[in-house]
């Protein structure tokens, strides 16, 4: 990992005993590949952009949650109008007796899943928390850091409450109908969407669905479905055996002759140019 950028404490952290800090990004641009001496919360309020995370690559937008790990490399591009916030935190300096292993996944080696999603009714309360936190973690009275971690686990206990697994459509039953759109196209990633169906399903306005849509993420529904089905074969391309017509079929698409177009069109280079050159990064 020669000439790997690492984020420092001292560059962050207003002393050696503060353990919790918020970094506002508003908006968040391109971002080089980075690892960090802390470990951190992305929580991602608006915009879109492709996060790529131990060279993974996410199609991120509104609600969605990573827990990221100080060893961890990730990176941001194609970023559009993308508004996050990340809670910056340092688990050696954590001093209240809080279960914090039990809260946040691959603290202290347990079980690792880096990508979580919250609906709105989470995403209201995680931001009146960050808030308040935000404003403790600024403060120099004797008092702050103390306040600050009280808020922190208030804050990581509200997001074991609320988040879901992204492709759990169950979880998103009370939440507000774009919270249930988002899910419902990440859980299409191998066959067909038909958004007039959802709709009628869910007995909504099409128009007013794709414009509301469009206004939080900055993408049109085809489009964002579109970018997480390559997101998936550029991780399936990199990371399997499988034939690019079988990778295609595995992201809906049924012919793979129209797969190698439309990735290529996405990415400027076909599937198998994309593999390749892959590989001999890793």
């Amino acid at each position: 990992m020669a000439g790997q950028l690492i984020l420092r404490k001292t560059d962050f952290f207003t002393s050696p005993r503060q353990a919790v800090a918020v970094a506002d990004r508003y908006p968040q641009n391109v971002f080089a590949e980075h690892t960090h001496e802390f470990c951190e919360l992305v929580l991602v309020w608006r915009g879109n952009g492709l996060h790529i995370l131990n060279d993974r690559p996410y199609r991120i937008t509104r609600g969605d949650v990573f827990y990221i790990r100080a060893e961890d490399k990730h990176s941001y591009a194609s970023v559009n109008d993308l508004v996050l916030q990340n809670i910056i935190y340092c688990p050696d300096r954590l001093r209240l007796n809080v279960d914090w292993a039990a809260h946040i996944p691959g603290l202290f080696g347990t079980r690792w899943t880096p990508h979580w999603r919250i609906g709105s009714s989470g995403m209201t309360q995680a931001r009146q928390v960050i808030s308040m936190l935000e404003q403790e973690s600024n403060k120099d009275d004797p008092l702050a850091h103390d306040m600050a971690e009280l808020l922190f686990a208030q804050l990581v206990v509200t997001l074991r409450r609320h988040r879901f697994a992204t492709d759990n459509q169950d979880a998103t039953r009370r939440e507000a109908l774009l919270d249930k759109l988002i899910t419902a196209l990440a859980g299409s990633l191998n066959h067909s969407f038909a958004l007039d169906a959802f709709c009628q399903q869910q007995a909504c306005s099409e128009r007013t669905l794709r414009q509301q849509f469009r206004s939080q993420t900055g993408m049109t529904v085809n489009h964002y479905l579109r970018q997480l089905r390559i997101c998936h074969a550029q991780y399936l391309l990199q990371h399997s055996e499988l034939m690019i017509g079988e990778i295609a079929n595995q992201c809906g698409f049924e012919d793979s002759n129209y797969f190698s177009v439309v990735f290529n069109r996405e990415t400027g280079m076909t599937p198998g140019q994309w593999r390749h050159r892959n590989r001999m990064v890793v």
